[in-house]
């Protein structure tokens, strides 16, 4: 049992190793980032379950993109190094991200029949709008 636990303490040090190398040490921003990751995945998964639409394919492309999400936190704390450790580019970006997964969240509540306050399911909306017309406008080039 003990060669389990010493294996056990390797693995956290290298996972700490490398969480601080590539992302400055983990940090309250990278804390909500990854819990919100990790309710926006098991929401999704919940809502394509409730609504019949659950495939492993589209499943396996939504965990591609979280670990997209940490691999973008990651060059912006790279290119902060570059700059001078400031974290602007990595927090900047995880507050992008964060906003994201909050607004993913709400519309998995939605699809999953929760109550979502008008004034937030109107945010939602416009949001969504301004995204669309931005894409609709560089295909229209």
């Amino acid at each position: 049992m003990d060669n389990w636990s010493l294996v056990g303490k390797w693995i956290m040090v290298a996972a700490s190793g490398v969480a601080s190398y590539l992302f400055g040490g983990w940090s309250g921003i990278l804390g909500t980032l990854l819990f919100l990751v990790a309710i926006d995945y098991l929401t999704g998964i919940w809502a394509a379950f409730i609504l019949g639409q659950l495939k492993s394919k589209i499943g396996l492309i939504g965990i591609a993109r979280k670990v997209f999400i940490f691999a973008m936190v990651a060059i912006g704390h790279l290119v902060d190094g570059v700059l001078g450790d400031s974290h602007l580019f990595r927090d900047t970006i995880a507050f992008f991200y964060i906003a994201n997964e909050l607004l993913s969240i709400v519309e998995n509540g939605g699809k999953l029949g929760a109550p979502i306050p008008p004034v937030i399911r109107q945010a939602v909306e416009v949001l969504k709008g301004k995204g669309g017309d931005v894409e609709r406008g560089a295909d229209k080039q």
